[in-house]
């Protein structure tokens, strides 16, 4: 068969070998009725070959059939008579999804459900996807399904078609969204979790294991980029990153905080011994790494400082935890850096009592000003945003002033782009926080939501920076087609007399 190629089409970035052979066979069948009904089957086969799907229902018949179905699709099946069985299975199997009949002997779907969402809860697992099987055609069990929060409702007797692509979508969705979730919590430079999504996790683990967390930076680091250039900047973070990962064990767990900043807990660690080797042995390695990529002679003063606080010894919260280790940081930082300092009841009470209330004040503030100088606008999480909120209405209520309010709201344009909204979404909110200043806000009410606030813009500058802004996201082709909404209005405010 000769195809004719009349037209060019380009990527217009690095794609997976799979998304390229998909949009080829497309771009190739979407004329022609009966090529591209081949192609479609090709590609239904395609991306459903490899899925482990466990159908658990108490009628062989229906095992059967439906067994039958996913083998000629391609993916790999076990069959399970009940939703005990289903609770064994799971604890020392990962299926990408369950196929789960809600009329079932001693427990039925819904509890297996429920059992199951627990289960995975308390291991801390992630939830595998399920889909709720039903002969009946009651409205009310499909409802009380989908509020519990099962991907999707099937009815029997099966439709080969319309079981495969629902099983084909839904893993697929959870798929992207396990993918964008962990693409979200890794510093792109780095390679270790970013603040938010490492803040997380450390937080967790200091409510529940022992060891040492630590705040530690590079000395004198903006005396690179000064000097050397940021793109010598970058080379000189990846080059302390590789020094730090191949100091660490797996389960120790690593996040870059700031510019230059980042933050560790390494599990069991307890002695004081075990972090002055860490220091020494870091800061040699990095040294070296430095005068690599610089030159001997690059005469920069460069080194690493670390702060820490044993846990649990000194408490479990991570705040509390964290503002300590980050004093003992401060502390290195005025004594000659490129070391390290344990928190020490004693001898920090002893510091403190010594200090004036100045040196005090220039402590507080040095352990809470902001790390690297950031020009995006700064994203607020769900808890900070209503304080920030509130502040900003006193201020103007009190000194005058305005701010502009905007919500973003983005919807799919059709089915098949529901699938890529959460990407989208999150694409969309990158763009957001790049395009507007250092001193505006914004929150993420929902995952296709967002609330911008403008300090100080009358409704009309607020409306030309809304405009630059989606236009600058309509030039961006790298993203589906979304629809974009979006609700603006102002607050207005006059000085308080005897202000």
């Amino acid at each position: 068969m000769n195809f004719l190629i009349q037209k060019r089409y380009f990527f217009a970035k690095k794609l997976r070998k799979s998304v390229i052979y998909v949009n080829i066979l497309w771009r190739i069948g979407r004329n022609d009725t009966k090529i591209g009904g081949a192609i479609r089957r090709t590609l239904s086969l395609e991306t459903t070959m490899g899925y482990w799907v466990v159908i658990v229902d108490d009628d062989i018949l229906s095992l059967t059939n439906a067994k039958g179905m996913l083998d000629d699709a391609g993916m790999k099946v076990s069959c399970l008579r009940s939703g005990r069985e289903l609770l064994r299975f799971v604890e020392k199997n990962e299926p990408d999804l369950i196929l789960l009949d809600i009329l079932m002997p001693e427990m039925d779907g819904f509890e297996t459900y429920s059992a199951l969402r627990m289960w995975e809860d308390e291991a801390g697992k992630a939830h595998t996807p399920v889909i709720f099987l039903t002969g009946e055609r009651n409205m009310e069990s499909e409802r009380r399904g989908l509020t519990a929060g099962a991907s999707d409702f099937i009815r029997k007797p099966f439709n080969e078609e319309i079981l495969i692509r629902r099983i084909r979508n839904t893993i697929s969705s959870y798929k992207t969204i396990e993918s964008l979730t962990e693409e979200a919590a890794v510093d792109k430079l780095t390679g270790f979790f970013n603040k938010a999504s490492g803040t997380e996790r450390i937080a967790a683990l200091c409510e529940i294991d022992s060891g040492a967390l630590a705040v530690m930076d590079m000395d004198n680091f903006k005396l690179v980029n000064d000097i050397f250039g940021h793109d010598m900047g970058d080379r000189i973070l990846r080059a302390f990153s590789e020094v730090l990962r191949h100091n660490t064990r797996e389960k120790d767990v690593i996040s870059r905080i700031g510019g230059d900043e980042f933050m560790c807990f390494f599990e069991g660690v307890s002695q004081s011994e075990a972090v002055a080797s860490l220091s020494q042995r870091m800061n040699e390695q990095f040294l070296k790494e430095a005068a690599a990529l610089m030159g001997e002679e690059h005469g920069l003063p460069l080194g690493i400082s670390f702060g820490v606080v044993m846990v649990p010894e000194h408490g479990r919260d991570y705040e509390t935890l964290f503002s300590l280790a980050d004093s003992e940081l401060y502390s290195v930082k005025q004594n000659g850096k490129s070391g390290f300092a344990i928190y020490d009841r004693t001898v920090t009470k002893e510091k403190s009592d010594e200090m004036t209330p100045e040196q005090m004040l220039e402590r507080i503030i040095r352990i809470a000003e902001e790390r690297g100088g950031s020009r995006e606008a700064i994203l607020l999480g769900r808890e900070a945003f209503p304080i920030v909120y509130r502040f900003l209405c006193r201020y103007h209520r009190t000194f005058g002033g305005r701010s502009a309010r905007i919500l973003f709201e983005l919807t799919a344009e059709s089915e098949e782009n529901e699938q890529t909204l959460p990407e989208v979404a999150a694409a969309f909110g990158r763009l957001l926080r790049e395009s507007f200043g250092p001193c505006d806000l914004i929150n993420q009410n929902k995952f296709n939501q967002y609330v911008v606030l403008l300090p100080e813009r009358t409704e009309e500058e607020a409306r030309e920076e809304v405009g630059r802004f989606l236009a600058a996201w309509e030039r961006d082709e790298t993203h589906s087609p979304v629809k974009v909404v979006y609700a603006l209005s102002c607050i207005e405010e006059e000085k308080e007399d005897g202000r």
